[in-house]
C-alpha cells in the first residue's frame, strides 16, 4: 500500500488518548501524519506526547507568527483528513460553517475531492441530541464520512452510544479510504 500524508485533527475529549492509538499504528505502517489539536485537546493531551508520535511539529495556533497561512498549506498537502476524536461541539460548529479556530477552519479550507472523515466521541446524551443528529447529517450530506460509534461504558458512567470507536478499527477505515481513493 503506498504510504500516505494523513492530516489528524483532535478535540477536547478523554478519548484523545485513543488518537494517540491510531497515530501510532499509522506512523508504525509508514504513512506521514500531520497533527491538529484545538486549545481543549491539550487539556487532555500534551504536544510532547504528539510530536513523539510523529516526530512532526503539532499545529494548535492558528495565529502563531510565521503560520498564518499553514492551514492553507496543511489541507493542499494530505492524501486524508481525519477529526478524531470528534466531540459534539466541534460537529456542530462545522455543520454551522463556523471557523473560529484550527480545526474549523482547516475544515472550511478543506478540498472535498481528499476524503475526510469525522469519528465522534462523546457522551450518549450529547451523541442523541438533536442539534448533534442534525449536524452529523449536514456533514454526511457534504461528502465527510461519519465513523460509527461504540455502545458502552463511558467516562462519565453512563452506558451507551457515543464512545469513540476502537483504535484499530479507525485505522482499518482510513486504510481502506486511502486504498479506494488510489
Amino acid at each position: 500500500m503506498k504510504k500516505s500524508k494523513i492530516l489528524i485533527k483532535l478535540t477536547g475529549s478523554i478519548a484523545c488518548y485513543k488518537a494517540c492509538y491510531v497515530i501510532s499504528h499509522l506512523v508504525q505502517q509508514g504513512h506521514e501524519v500531520y497533527p491538529v489539536v484545538s486549545k481543549s485537546a491539550l487539556e487532555f493531551i500534551g504536544l510532547a506526547t504528539l510530536e513523539g508520535l510523529t516526530r512532526r511539529p503539532v499545529y494548535h495556533d492558528m495565529w502563531e507568527r510565521k503560520k498564518a497561512l499553514e492551514h492553507i498549506e496543511l489541507i493542499r498537502s494530505v492524501d486524508l483528513a481525519i477529526i478524531c476524536p470528534a466531540t459534539a461541539n466541534i460537529i456542530n460548529k462545522l455543520a454551522a460553517g463556523i471557523g473560529d479556530e484550527v480545526v474549523s477552519t482547516l475544515f472550511l479550507a478543506h478540498d472535498f475531492k481528499i476524503p475526510y472523515l469525522i469519528a465522534p466521541a462523546m457522551n450518549m446524551n450529547m451523541f442523541n441530541h438533536p442539534a448533534t443528529q442534525k449536524s452529523l447529517g449536514i456533514l454526511k450530506e457534504w461528502g465527510v464520512r461519519i465513523l460509527d460509534t461504540d455502545c458502552g461504558h463511558q467516562a462519565c458512567g453512563d452506558i451507551g452510544p457515543g464512545r469513540l470507536m476502537e483504535p484499530l478499527q479507525i485505522v482499518e477505515i482510513i486504510n481502506k479510504e486511502l486504498k479506494s481513493g488510489v
